[in-house]
């Protein structure tokens, strides 16, 4: 492919530029710009500003709401929204269950769930991961029982991405044991509302809530909230994972990190001079600079091959190397702060705040949280030695 950008595509994205810094709240733009996650309301906001201009979802076929923009035209869009500071659409709606819908759902699914979901109407979240299935999730135990019209659902998952501020779940459950582990898993949709489902509160190490564990008693689910027939919830959640890990690369905001960082270290002092005139320093922000652009046109190049079966471990390769980079970016930001890293910067924009004044200059807020909560993306979607097995059996063929 040839990676360049035409007059055509600048003016799109100075069009893009435009639209965002017109439509975006200013008080959401400053939350985010303060290094701290929207609400809810916010992000399904935000969500549905951009489908009603046409843009909720670039990834998604024309016929369902997409925009047919081309694979670079999906990566302007990305940056310029970053760069403004605008708050993420919903991972979960947009790149995992919408492409899974519009792929293996009934056209009854499509047309209760799709237009909703681009939109934000319904927050979805993931129940895949369990107390001893996560990495190894063909171990899952949580069971679906037919009972008439409809299935019986008990079991448990965990480190559920917003579970207790989403409307709906998708969730892999085991439905047969007598086959290969694999075979017996079907895929279903849950009304969170639904009788029998408790959502428990996990938190993280950087004070806030973001993820849970979820339970199932006697849980009754429509048959029709199946996607897929029995047995294929394996082959589904194979294909939703390649997006997710591909996602998971982040390059727009890694690439809005480092800028940051550049920002940071302008400010920061290091013997009476600006840190980034540290040759060390320097060279440290480089190396990270080398590296993601390497990712960006290696992103590029799957995205234009489009979603072949065999672009599923590329895509565990992008996982792996962009989960990192985003790892050592806020690494290298904590070290520019030096003893402010350590301060505990609480989110200004909801309350109660009991102390107003952040201990540190602006420029360190956020960064301890960012720093803290990025543990979790070598892990999340499939840990990374998970992703280096599928590298190496899928690609090298070992």
């Amino acid at each position: 492919m040839e990676f360049k950008f035409d007059p055509a595509d600048e003016a799109f994205r100075q069009e893009v530029r435009a639209f965002v810094e017109a439509n975006l709240k200013p008080d959401i733009k400053a939350r985010m710009e303060r290094g701290f996650y929207p609400t809810r309301t916010e992000m399904a906001w935000w969500m549905g500003v951009l489908a009603d201009k046409g843009w909720g979802a670039p990834n998604w076929p024309v016929e369902y709401g997409g925009s047919g923009w081309s694979p670079l035209r999906r990566m302007i869009f990305e940056e310029e929204c970053v760069e403004a500071d605008a708050p993420p659409r919903k991972m979960g709606n947009l790149v995992n269950i919408g492409p899974i819908l519009y792929t293996y759902g009934s056209e009854e699914q499509k047309r209760l769930y799709l237009n909703r979901t681009l939109r934000g109407d319904i927050i979805w979240c993931q129940g895949f991961s369990e107390p001893n299935a996560g990495s190894d999730l063909a171990s899952l135990r949580t069971r679906a029982v037919r009972d008439g019209d409809h299935y019986i659902v008990n079991g448990q998952k965990l480190w559920t991405s917003g579970a207790h501020e989403s409307d709906m779940m998708y969730a892999l459950v085991r439905t047969d044991n007598s086959v290969k582990a694999q075979l017996g898993i079907t895929f279903l949709l849950l009304d969170m509302k639904t009788s029998g489902i408790t959502v428990r509160p996990i938190i993280a190490i950087n004070q806030s809530h973001m993820v849970n564990e979820v339970f199932f008693d006697n849980v009754r689910v429509p048959v029709e909230n199946r996607v897929g027939e029995e047995g294929t919830g394996w082959t589904i959640a194979g294909s939703l994972l390649a997006s997710e890990r591909a996602f998971s690369a982040e390059i727009p905001h890694t690439a809005h990190d480092l800028k940051r960082l550049k920002r940071i270290a302008t400010r920061e002092l290091r013997r009476g001079k600006p840190l980034i005139d540290d040759p060390l320093f320097r060279a440290k922000i480089v190396r990270l600079e080398v590296s993601l652009r390497a990712l960006e046109f290696s992103m590029m190049r799957v995205l234009s091959a489009g979603p072949a079966e065999s672009q599923q471990a590329v895509a565990s390769v992008l996982k792996m190397r962009g989960s990192d980079l985003r790892q050592r970016v806020a690494e290298l930001m904590v070290e520019a702060l030096g003893d402010y890293a350590m301060a505990y910067y609480p989110d200004p924009f909801m309350p109660p705040s009991d102390d107003p004044d952040p201990p540190g200059p602006d420029h360190a807020s956020g960064i301890a949280n960012a720093f803290l909560f990025r543990r979790a993306f070598t892990i999340v979607g499939g840990s990374n030695e998970v992703q280096r097995n599928i590298i190496a059996k899928s690609i090298l063929k070992l």
